[in-house]
């Protein structure tokens, strides 16, 4: 059995909703500072969710949603510009301390961090919304709490590949099966998987919970606390409610041992 030794966290819907409430609403407002008449409702966004990364996801939305748009700029310049403006109001919203931390966030990382377990992200948003997002929540100096914040365009291809996870991995000099990867989305799952994380935990949310997430260990509805109990979707974490190091430990064992 291989031992446990880190935790990679994917980052928008699993330590945050931040999708729905956030990104969705940052973007919208770059495109009213740009004069676009473009409006991203929740329907639409839960769609464009299908692509990761946010140049990615404005370019998708173009190709697939609004093929009549003629853009009188350099296509990557212009794209790079609305997201440029979308992180800007983004962060603003962070700060605002509009986006809390999703239940159970915080006490896992508590232990994680008390228990010398190592911590890592892993995720295809840029690096400035997770240090936003970690000083917002957990306070200054937080971000020092990961080894690693493997963010943005530190690779190329973003999830599903694996690249984000084989890179943050590489940086910390570990092997795929002493990780377990925490994340909210059937593109995260694969990704993890595809990079040989073979334990993955799943906190779903509103946007993914009907997401097929064939490859993981164990899915719940959110990872839950005292007072709080988490719902299991998939797998088994019997007796215990809530997500806490002990479940991750089984989880990890059960899944390296296959």
């Amino acid at each position: 059995m291989s031992e446990l030794k880190a935790l990679l966290f994917d980052v928008d819907g699993t330590l945050a909703d931040t999708e729905r409430n956030g990104h969705r609403v940052a973007f919208n407002a770059a495109f009213a500072d740009a004069g676009l008449d473009w409006e991203w409702n929740e329907e639409l966004y839960g769609k464009l969710l299908a692509v990761t990364g946010g140049k990615e996801r404005i370019r998708f939305y173009l190709e697939e949603f609004n093929r009549g748009f003629r853009c009188q700029l350099d296509p990557d310049l212009f794209i790079a510009g609305l997201h440029r403006a979308k992180t800007s109001h983004y962060k603003a919203l962070i700060a605002s301390g509009a986006i809390p931390l999703r239940s159970g966030v915080r006490r896992l990382l508590q232990e994680a961090v008390v228990h010398g377990l190592r911590l890592g992200i892993a995720t295809t948003t840029t690096p400035d919304n997770v240090f936003a997002l970690l000083e917002s929540t957990l306070g200054v100096g937080a971000a020092s709490w990961f080894e690693v914040i493997a963010a943005g365009d530190v690779v190329a291809a973003k999830k599903p590949a694996p690249d984000i996870y084989r890179w943050a991995m590489a940086k910390m000099d570990l092997e795929a099966d002493s990780c377990l990867a925490i994340e909210d989305s059937h593109n995260g799952v694969r990704s993890a998987r595809g990079a040989g994380i073979r334990s993955v935990l799943v906190s779903v949310n509103g946007y993914t919970e009907n997401e097929d997430f064939s490859g993981a260990g164990l899915v719940v509805s959110h990872l839950g606390g005292n007072g709080d109990p988490c719902r299991v979707l998939s797998g088994s974490m019997a007796p215990a409610t809530w997500v806490d190091l002990a479940v991750l430990r089984t989880l990890h064992s059960q899944c390296t041992d296959l």
